[in-house]
């Protein structure tokens, strides 16, 4: 099994998110809140320390949990593996669930926090290998060997799912580098804020 830091749990935030009753602009908060269903993470509280930021991440993050072609359960797959592969608990823990209600099961986010993961043919299918293969070395790597990534257009042969697929991947290793290193808190490690 991966060794589990949690360094963005762990420690205090480097930047206190901003507080319940210094939130603003509100046509932005309303805007995020919208989005999460009515509520603020404190990934957003964060995010709120640049209005500009948070304005950018919100319309291009939504786009992607929202908009894609790719399916919800790959997705989420593959946000899963970021979040083992960079030890970004807060990530995990706001994605697991989404897993699940994908359709994917908790015997398989068991098995991703295994090892090889991208090898387990008892938890994942071929398809979900490939993800997570291809989660695993764009994470870890950078660079993408030709064999990963024919994996991938071999089980998905649809170039926009491809470039999708990437993107997600792409994306949610800078959310897992920014919770990292700012140590976000999880919402339950946080006082109350106020209103």
């Amino acid at each position: 099994m991966k060794p589990t830091r949690n360094t963005d749990i762990n420690n205090p935030p480097r930047i206190a998110p901003v507080p319940d009753s210094a939130l603003g602009p509100p046509a932005l908060v309303q805007a995020i809140a919208q989005r999460r269903g009515g509520t603020l993470l404190n990934l957003d509280r964060m995010l709120l320390r640049s209005p500009v930021f948070a304005s950018g991440w919100n319309g291009f993050m939504g786009a992607i949990r929202t908009q894609l072609s790719l399916d919800p359960c790959l997705r989420e797959l593959a946000i899963c593996t970021v979040a083992v592969e960079t030890d970004a608990a807060y990530e995990w823990s706001q994605h697991a669930p989404e897993f699940l209600a994908a359709g994917g099961s908790q015997a398989q986010l068991d098995a991703l926090k295994g090892e090889a993961p991208a090898s387990n043919q008892q938890a994942f299918d071929a398809t979900q290998r490939a993800v997570i293969a291809l989660a695993q070395a764009i994470t870890r790597d950078v660079r993408v060997e030709d064999a990963v990534f024919g994996a991938v257009q071999a089980r998905l042969p649809d170039t926009q799912q491809q470039v999708e697929l990437v993107g997600v991947i792409a994306s949610y290793n800078m959310v897992s580098r920014f919770l990292v290193a700012l140590q976000v808190p999880m919402e339950s490690d946080m006082p109350d804020t106020g209103a």
